[in-house]
């Protein structure tokens, strides 16, 4: 099974900017669909954005022109550069990988990585 670690976040103000990192382990990376999700307290998990092994890349409209999902493949990483930040993008940020772009979209997992806490706010 692929592990994941996301690392990179922390308390930034309205207006400010973070990049979240993703490693993945195994060998599969590469071919690998990733994803980047977010958790608010008391809010359901929310797909944010998905890049596929060939790059191409989605956003959840309430982030599209402030964040950027891209890969490093020869590290095994996926980030997320957000900028802009609002208050409501505080939230646990999660990713997760799949084969399957389409997968990943539904994001039913039993397997997520430990997150990482984004917090905005003056």
């Amino acid at each position: 099974q692929v592990q994941l670690v996301e690392s990179g976040g922390g308390l930034v103000q309205p207006g400010g900017s973070l990049r979240l990192s993703c490693a993945a382990s195994g060998s599969i990376f590469r071919r690998s669909a990733m994803g980047w999700y977010r958790q608010a307290p008391g809010k359901q998990r929310e797909l944010v954005a998905t890049i596929t092994s060939i790059g191409n890349t989605n956003y959840l409209d309430s982030v599209k022109g402030r964040f950027t999902i891209s890969r490093d493949n020869a590290k095994n990483t996926v980030y997320l550069q957000m900028n802009s930040l609002k208050p409501e993008d505080t939230a646990v940020y999660y990713c997760n990988s799949d084969l399957d772009v389409f997968r990943l979209r539904v994001g039913l997992y039993d397997y997520w990585g430990q997150g990482t806490q984004v917090t905005v706010s003056s």
